[in-house]
């Protein structure tokens, strides 16, 4: 009888090793994404969706969100003390740094055989975006990567304000300044409220070239491709001192240099995607009609495709499961869908026909266009257009910036361009929000750039990218 019980326990030991070992056969990706942190459902959406991703590429999920007030400060971290995780957001403004630290897998060579749908997805010159001195690291968001963006308005005050033509003939930064200047007298309040980001806008046809640094790039139409410091050009710097005015007159609220996060409600502001989002993403966000037109050309750049970039942690344990997951996120709509808009039963349902019915009160915290494409999510009900017609018909008819496919070797200067980030990041709330004299400003910053290195950057950025051309 002994011998009989010995061999049960035995048994059930070898059992629940087994299942033990089954269980830890199954990794948990950790991934970092940028939004509106973490829903209030989070446990009821991950304990739902973990089963079908275990099914379909063998791991489960960890999804930390982290908040846009604490996104800069809480990512460095996470980079710079190689806290673990296995994929991570970035964008052009990281990834050549981050590069140079290590941070980053090199996917090259594992991207057919773990992300097939993903070569298939995204056309080739997107990947040479996310190049490195040949090599690939990071998977950019096939998305609106052009650039294109938009004066978005309240339809309402246009129309109570006489406003609805003058707006629609509003194509840069001078044209809105009459027009803000009636809804501000109007409504006693700000009509162009910004944060300490101002109006990052201005400089978008430069292209930066990946080396996350603001103040220098090539005018994307510039066949001769020379590097500038961005803020001196005529034209740039006539749209800082516009927004200077805006500062000065009450157009833009006297704290923005202060503001981390501004206000749900604006009666105008400058936005990067295509029309038909007035209607369907930032009109729902802020619970009102409004209207969007076109502020500039529209362009493909390097900084456009390196706007929503995902990457693999050097140090994952799975990098294999990584790219398998931003695989599947990038080709199944069921998982698309659960990320952009949250959990089915409670933020949203499907209706017969295979839409998204968007239920009221329970809006999902985290941004699409950190995540994957915009190609395969399901469209709401709550349109009558499919919105993604017309981010592939400008994707198309993008003018390429002359460095498309260029990728910038920063290691010779990565501490010149780390010291003058430093810079920029000091100068640039009071800069674009128009809070000091952009000429007096503009001045001292690249001053203070040049004595940490700035030339050297140009130089080599200037001697790399003639000889893309020379080669092109």
């Amino acid at each position: 009888m002994k011998k009989f019980f010995a061999l049960v326990l035995a048994l059930c030991m070898v059992l629940c090793m087994a299942s033990f070992a089954v269980a830890e056969d199954v990794p948990t990706l950790k991934i970092i994404t940028l939004g509106g942190g973490q829903p209030d459902n989070y446990e009821a959406w991950i304990t739902k969706l973990n089963p079908y991703v275990e099914e379909k590429i063998g791991a489960k999920l960890d999804v930390e969100c982290i908040g846009w007030g604490d996104w800069g400060s809480r990512r460095g971290i996470i980079i710079d003390s190689n806290e673990p995780y296995d994929v991570i957001f970035g964008d052009s403004g990281n990834m050549n740094a981050d590069v140079a630290k290590g941070a980053y897998l090199d996917i090259t060579d594992m991207l057919a055989d773990n992300a097939p749908g993903l070569l298939e997805l995204i056309p080739a010159g997107y990947w040479d975006a996310c190049r490195v001195n040949g090599r690939i690291y990071g998977v950019p968001t096939y998305k609106d990567s052009s650039i294109t963006q938009y004066f978005v308005w309240d339809v309402e005050v246009l129309k109570e304000l006489g406003l609805e033509e003058a707006a629609k003939n509003c194509h840069t930064i001078q044209d809105a300044t009459p027009i803000l200047q009636k809804i501000k007298d109007a409504k006693g309040e700000p009509s162009f409220p910004v944060t300490k980001d101002g109006v990052s806008q201005i400089p978008f046809i430069f292209d930066s070239f990946g080396a996350g640094l603001r103040g220098v790039g090539v005018r994307y139409n510039d066949k001769e491709a020379k590097v500038v410091k961005i803020f001196e050009e005529e034209d740039i710097m006539a749209q800082l001192k516009e927004v200077r005015g805006w500062y000065e007159s009450g157009i833009i609220n006297a704290d923005a240099p202060q503001l981390a996060e501004g206000p749900t409600y604006k009666a105008c502001f400058l936005a990067q995607g295509w029309s038909g989002a007035a209607k369907t993403a930032w009109g729902r966000n802020m619970g009102k009609e409004l209207v969007a037109y076109q502020f500039g050309p529209t362009i493909l750049s390097n900084d456009s495709v390196l706007g929503s970039v995902n990457f693999v942690s050097i140090n994952s344990k799975h990098p294999e499961k990584a790219l398998q997951w931003l695989n599947l996120i990038n080709t199944d709509t069921k998982v698309r869908d659960a990320f952009k808009y949250g959990l089915e039963g409670d933020n949203f349902e499907y209706t017969a026909d295979g839409r998204v019915h968007l239920n009221e009160g329970r809006s999902w915290p985290w941004p699409a266009y950190v995540q994957a494409t915009f190609f395969n999510y399901s469209i709401t009900d709550d349109v009558d257009f499919n919105e993604m017609d017309e981010v592939k018909a400008l994707n198309d008819a993008a003018e390429p910036s002359v460095l498309m496919g260029f990728a910038f070797d920063a290691t010779k200067v990565q501490d010149q361009i780390l010291n003058c980030k430093t810079i920029w990041d000091n100068y640039h709330p009071e800069l674009l929000t128009g809070s000091v004299d952009p000429e007096t400003a503009v001045k001292e910053m690249y001053a203070e750039m040049e004595a940490e290195g700035l030339n050297d950057i140009i130089e080599e950025a200037q001697a790399q990218i003639n000889a893309f051309l020379a080669n092109k």
